[in-house]
């Protein structure tokens, strides 16, 4: 079963189509890096998932229901923007009262959990406008998690947060998975998504350009050898005449991606006069591929 099905999902703003036909598919339990342009679409289908706003056209269904179905919409939960939260009233008596709103009937023993969950349980007694982004944040997330959602929806939780914020988060994210809970999350910041995303979705112009799996996109990935030398030019044009795949990249690096070691292209070059300063092997990360895509590489 899938969290989430898409199909031919549209929605119009008077004269101007935010999504074109989005097709997206969610597994159960998975943590979805859900990745786009600012404009690209992703907060829109996120809140049409959510019931924010209405779909022009196209299905929408949740764990195998239609999105509307009053029993899905008690089993998911959402942050989106920012949490909505009193400043100042403490965390704890905020998070109560999003308790009483949801009829919790153990609030005291859920609210305990879910703070502990997002590692806030010592700063319940502060209060919200003291609290620091990344705290609030994970108020907003911990908000979300009452009631035991099946699937969460989470709209650029980690951006602005420091290096400390996001590493807290990237635990907080990962221990909600192992709950069963699948997680659906948008941020701009994909080298801190690639850590714990299993799959992923990316969007263009309101259309799914791909999706895949942590493991595709490792394999899609492509290994090359990094290296710099006391002549560029004439090491390009040395090693382009024995291999196929050989660029400069943005950093003033050649890089060399058939398959061959270090070590090989330091003899060949060596044999040729050629002075090599750094040489390495390395491989192309989620932001170089998502970089790549929307300029349309392979």
């Amino acid at each position: 079963m899938n969290a989430i099905e898409i199909k031919g999902l549209t929605k119009n703003f008077k004269e101007k189509q935010a999504l074109c036909g989005l097709d997206m598919t969610v597994p159960v339990g998975a943590i979805y890096g859900f990745i786009g342009e600012n404009g690209s679409g992703k907060s829109t289908t996120e809140k049409i998932i959510c019931g924010l706003i209405h779909k022009s056209s196209g299905t929408v269904k949740l764990f195998s229901k239609d999105h509307t179905d009053p029993e899905i919409r008690s089993q998911m939960s959402a942050l989106i923007e920012a949490p909505g939260c009193f400043p100042n009233m403490s965390v704890w008596n905020n998070m109560m009262l999003q308790a009483a709103n949801l009829d919790i009937s153990n609030a005291e023993q859920e609210v305990v959990k879910v703070l502990k969950l997002v590692r806030m349980e010592g700063a319940a007694g502060n209060k919200y406008k003291n609290c620091s982004l990344g705290m609030k944040q994970r108020v907003g997330i911990a908000m979300a998690l009452l009631g035991n959602p099946k699937l969460l929806v989470l709209d650029e939780p980690i951006n602005g947060l420091d290096a400390d914020g996001m590493r807290i988060m990237r635990e907080v994210l990962t221990d909600i998975s192992k709950t069963g809970a699948t997680v659906v999350i948008s941020s701009h910041i994909l080298g801190e998504l690639e850590k714990i995303a299993t799959h992923y979705g990316i969007i263009k112009g309101g259309k799914m350009l791909k999706e895949m799996t942590a493991a595709e996109l490792e394999a899609d990935c492509r290994t090359y050898t990094a290296l710099q030398a006391k002549d560029m030019s004439r090491a390009k044009a040395i090693l382009s005449c024995k291999y196929s795949h050989v660029e400069e990249d943005e950093s003033g690096y050649i890089r060399v991606y058939d398959t061959v070691t270090p070590e090989e292209i330091v003899c060949y070059l060596y044999e040729n006069g050629i002075i090599i300063t750094e040489i390495g092997k390395a491989k192309i990360g989620l932001e170089e591929y998502y970089i790549d895509l929307m300029k349309g590489g392979k």
